[in-house]
């Protein structure tokens, strides 16, 4: 686990954001060294999945113009949650080193920040939603008011809010809450 403190300027994105612009940093800093590439997947806003494990998740804290972004990998052991699955580098492989792990992150996290300050939040999106998991994927979504949505991923929307296409074809969007991926 590593957290960093970012203050935001007049100019920047909207401060949640970040978590999609720590996702990519993450999703950049650790597809090199996983087994395949192409099992490693974002899913919003917050969780790097390997296959449909979590290897690792993005917590943000707000403090006046300030975020702390926390970030943790599980690198040699993952926990175990009732609710989803779970894996570790060493689920594939020796593990990465945690001190070059953690200096490869930063290198990507600070690559990552820089793109999002200079560009704007469009750039962003696209990067992230083309490292996401697919467009269709079935997702359950516990709201913060307790409601439970389930839907197929839409995508998301040009603030950076998820996109869940309900059974009944209606669109519905998700600022908040705790997703899972569906059976």
């Amino acid at each position: 686990m590593g957290s960093t403190a970012v203050l935001c300027g007049a100019g920047d994105p909207p401060a949640p954001t970040l978590a999609l612009m720590a996702g990519l940093a993450l999703y950049e800093a650790a597809s090199p060294m996983v087994a395949d590439p192409a099992a490693l997947r974002l899913k919003w806003p917050n969780d790097l999945l390997y296959g449909r494990a979590k290897l690792a998740g993005i917590l943000l804290e707000g403090q006046g113009k300030w975020v702390v972004i926390g970030i943790g990998v599980n690198l040699a052991e993952a926990p175990e949650l009732p609710d989803r699955e779970t894996c570790a580098f060493a689920s594939f492989g020796p593990p990465p080193d945690r001190n070059m792990f953690a200096e490869v992150l930063a290198r990507s996290f600070t690559v990552e920040l820089d793109r999002w300050r200079t560009y704007g939040l469009d750039p962003v999106l696209r990067r992230w939603q083309a490292a996401a998991l697919p467009i269709g994927t079935t997702l359950s979504i516990h709201d913060p008011d307790g409601q439970v949505l389930k839907g197929a991923f839409a995508g998301l929307t040009p603030g950076g809010s998820l996109l869940l296409r309900l059974a009944d074809g209606a669109t519905h969007t998700v600022h908040a809450g705790d997703v899972t991926l569906a059976d």
